[in-house]
């Protein structure tokens, strides 16, 4: 500390405020120092100081208060609070005039995380001496008539010095002489003013005029003086001077008194006649021009009225110097000292002055607070104020507009507005206050002042995904780069704590690879595209996770899921399995004796597509297409009728093409060749061969093929009708008794035939399918011995809605049940069944022996199952049948 510094320890133990208000301890902390101390002088640290008297350790980061932040009178050291001068450096004249008192007061804060500590600082400005006194004029003129009586006063020009105490006018010298002496009068105003007194009497003949020096000298080290030139002109003697009934009169003015006021009527008098009678009044040299101003003084009636206003705040008390002179030729005056003291009255509203911590200059009326802000948190420093005095100058202050804001008393007329509640930015983002200032005078003033508060910004929200999971369908086979999906988050904080970032989270797919290799989403929109093409094959669903993070500090992140499901495309054409292909071709052995119906292979495909593109059908694209047909549903492929004569040598080439269920529908083909050969297989399986197209007639209206039914059912019934009674009539003419059971040839029961119910009894040589040349078995001469006639026994092949033969053995007498017509739109669920019987020589030689023409031929059970067809095929009495298998 500078040697021109002290620190008032005095101060530092004057009263301490010690109000807890919202956890702020506010104190007061005083320092002097001297005016015109150079820049950068320190005048205190506020670390040490609040140390060792509290002994507690003070909060860092010390901040002015406005409305000195901007200032460059004090400076503050944000780190310990130390206290310098500013660069202009402080002029105790300039702040506060004539003042005895110069005291800069302002506030500093201390902050620590959410805490705060309020110091209220009053700095003591003191005097130097550094102005000398300064007459208004070098030289003063005066007049004295030579009848003057010793002891006469002469008032002068009041001398200005600019500095107070001590350091002002002390004392005055006059210029040795015989005649004048020079006196010093304290002022109501706490100034000194100089009179010239009248030593011994004059004599106008003897020396007419005096010339004198009046030396002006302030009390400071060193002493300062001014310096003026008095001249005393000696006038002719006139015998009687005015008088003022008082020497001195003390008038009291209220401030609020209006122009034109009258304070006093001035009553000189003087007992000469005509010029040396008549008197005039005017003010002394000593009267100030701001004090003229103010008042006015009637120069013939004497009479004190108020000129302009007065302020009771400005300055309390006037003091008047009032001169009463005649008009003689040697005029002769009298002075009268008024005093004016002005009494306060309640003309001053309150001023209210905030403070903000942060944000707006003071004056801007806004503040901001951090909605993290913890309760009791600093806002603002309130302050008040009245230039009134006594009960006009004592203010209240009350906040009004909300309960998220408090206003507490810190010290004398100052408050701390500080946080109430919580605050949350997103839900209330500015706060509209009220503040009412109140003096207590009668009747009071009040002064309202609105202000901001406004909830800055901080990153409490993370964003927030408008649904946890996104569910989007894509077509495989997407080309790279195309449109997915988007994602949005939305972060209700500003700034870059609001601003949301996309990125995908990295996670291993069920191939091995990471999912960001399959898509990428734009970190700004949240745009999700693929980076590859999709196979639905492959994988039909891609799960990724999506993070959204904004860019606060810290950063606050959430998480989505997003699903694609990849939607299948026909992009996979069938393959065939079954048989196996050698470069797309195989070699398939046909019997040269096989029969009709005979089953020569089983095609099988397989599609790796889904749903509707996976189902298969089969059909054949040329060749023996009169010889073989192809099942479109199962892949069978199977003998229409017997291979003609000649035609065990060359080979049929066929053909088979398979195709989904696709739109565009895809295909493979394959190249078969059936190979003729005399070898039987092991088992054959004999199935109902579909009609060929040429064979199927146009489609019928619905209605056109219900009647159709029913006309086929009545045919049916009457040939059946038929068959039944010419049946009876040769069986009584033909079988020899004892052998009636075996001569009733077929049985054949029509069951759920276009919904109505019928049986059929035939001669066992009818027009059966049976019976024809290419697929007759039975034999007309095969008979079973009458020994074997007990152990006749029919076995029934039931399918669900489908027709079922039953042979009964030993006249193969076929028991046929209809069901529903094979040429409805519905095809019926079909359950195959198949009796297979290894293959012996003897049943080798009874094979041979039918398909000759053979006479006998050993039991067997056949088993014929039949699909739906729009046209039953030809020689067969089963109109609707569509498949027969019969396995040895």
């Amino acid at each position: 500390m500078s040697p021109g510094l002290t620190l008032s320890r005095a101060g530092l133990s004057s009263v301490l405020l010690c109000l807890l208000v919202a956890g702020c301890l506010a104190e007061m902390v005083r320092y002097h120092t001297y005016e015109e101390d150079a820049p950068g002088t320190v005048i205190g640290v506020l670390w040490d100081d609040l140390q060792s008297r509290s002994g507690d350790r003070p909060l860092g980061s010390f901040r002015l208060m406005e409305p000195f932040s901007n200032s460059s009178l004090v400076r503050v050291r944000e780190g310990d609070g130390q206290l310098s001068i500013g660069e202009e450096g402080i002029d105790r004249e300039r702040l506060c005039g004539q003042s005895l008192q110069c005291v800069l007061a302002f506030d500093v804060v201390s902050l620590w995380q959410e805490q705060y500590r309020l110091v209220h600082v009053e700095l003591e400005v003191r005097d130097i001496n550094d102005n000398a006194p300064r007459f208004p004029q070098a030289h003063i003129p005066l007049e004295v008539s030579e009848s003057a009586a010793p002891g006469t006063r002469l008032p002068l020009e009041i001398a200005v010095d600019p500095d107070v105490g001590s350091n002002s006018i002390q004392s005055f010298q006059l210029s040795r002489n015989s005649h004048f002496g020079i006196e010093a009068q304290p002022r109501a105003d706490g100034g000194k003013s100089a009179e010239l007194v009248l030593l011994q009497e004059l004599d106008r003949e003897t020396q007419a005029a005096y010339t004198l020096e009046l030396v002006a000298q302030d009390g400071g080290s060193p002493a300062r003086s001014g310096t003026a030139t008095v001249s005393v002109r000696v006038l002719d003697a006139n015998d009687n001077s005015p008088a003022f009934p008082q020497g001195s009169v003390t008038v009291e003015l209220g401030e609020d008194a209006p122009r034109g006021s009258l304070l006093l009527d001035l009553d000189a008098a003087d007992p000469d006649e005509g010029p040396n009678g008549e008197i005039v009044y005017g003010f002394g040299s000593q009267v100030p021009a701001e004090a003229r101003q103010l008042f006015r003084l009637d120069p013939l009636s004497g009479r004190l009225t108020l000129q302009g206003p007065v302020d009771y705040e400005r300055q309390r008390t006037y003091e008047l110097d009032v001169q009463a002179q005649d008009r003689g030729a040697s005029p002769l005056a009298a002075t009268c000292k008024v005093i004016v003291r002005l009494a306060d009255v309640n003309d001053n509203a309150p001023g209210i002055s905030i403070s903000p911590l942060s944000g707006a200059p003071a004056g801007a009326g806004v503040a901001y607070v951090s909605e993290a802000a913890a309760r009791d948190s600093f806002v603002a420093l309130v302050s008040t104020s009245d230039r009134d005095s006594g009960p006009n100058g004592q203010v209240r202050c009350a906040l009004y507009g909300h309960e998220h804001f408090a206003l507490q008393r810190a010290y004398a007329d100052s408050y701390v507005l500080v946080t109430a509640a919580p605050l949350d930015r997103e839900r209330i983002p500015e706060y509209n206050l009220t503040l009412v200032a109140e003096d207590l005078g009668s009747p009071p003033f009040k002064t309202i002042r609105q202000y901001t508060v406004r909830v800055s910004d901080e990153n409490d929200n993370a964003p927030l995904f408008s649904k946890p999971v996104y569910e989007v369908a894509v077509l495989e086979n997407n080309p790279p780069g195309a449109y997915l999906a988007t994602v949005v988050a939305r972060d209700p904080d500003l700034g870059r704590n609001g601003k949301v970032l996309y990125r995908l989270l990295e996670t291993q797919s069920p191939g091995g690879g990471p999912r960001s290799a399959l898509v990428s989403v734009d970190p700004h929109s949240g745009s999700v595209r693929a980076r590859q093409p999709l196979d639905c094959e492959e994988l039909p669903l891609v799960e990724v996770e999506i993070e959204a993070c904004d860019g606060g500090a810290p950063q606050l992140c959430q998480r989505a899921r997003l699903r694609l499901r990849v939607v299948d495309q026909n992009d996979n054409a069938p393959v065939i399995t079954s048989p196996p292909l050698a470069n797309g071709s195989a070699e398939l052995p046909l019997p040269v004796s096989a029969p009709a119906g005979y089953l020569i292979a089983r095609f099988a495909a397989s599609d790796a597509d889904q749903g509707a593109n996976s189902e298969l059908s089969y059909s054949l694209l040329g060749g023996a297409h009169p010889l073989v047909a192809l099942n479109r549903d199962t892949g069978e492929l199977a003998l229409r009728r017997r291979l003609p004569g000649g035609a065990s040598e060359a080979a049929l080439p066929l053909v088979v093409a398979v195709h989904d269920g696709g739109r565009p529908s895809l295909s493979c083909t394959a190249a078969v060749r059936l190979i003729p050969t005399d070898t039987l297989p092991s088992s054959v399986e004999i199935v109902v061969v579909q009609p060929s197209a040429e064979e199927l007639q146009p489609s019928l209206d619905l209605s056109v093929v219900l009647i159709a039914v029913l006309a086929g059912g009545c045919g049916l019934l009457l040939i059946a009708i038929i068959a039944v009674a010419s049946t009876c009539r040769r069986s009584k003419s033909h079988f020899q008794p004892g052998t009636e059971e075996q001569g009733r040839g077929k049985e054949a029961r029509l069951l759920k035939g276009s919904g109505s119910q019928f049986s059929v009894k035939d001669s066992g040589k009818g027009d059966s399918e049976f019976n024809d040349s290419d697929s007759d078995i039975s034999g007309e001469g095969l008979k079973k011995p009458p020994s074997q006639s007990a152990e006749n026994k029919t076995i029934p092949l039931h399918y669900e809605n489908d027709y079922t033969i039953a042979y009964s053995t030993p006249i193969y007498q076929p028991i046929l049940q209809l069901g529903k017509p094979n040429f409805l739109p519905q095809q019926p669920k079909l359950k195959e069944y198949q009796v297979n019987i290894p293959k012996t020589e003897r049943l080798q030689s009874v094979y041979e022996r039918v398909l000759s023409g053979g006479p006998a031929m050993p039991p067997a059970t056949l088993s014929r199952q039949y699909k739906g067809l729009n046209q039953p095929p030809q020689n067969t009495l089963l109109p609707n049948a569509s498949e027969v298998a019969t396995s040895f």
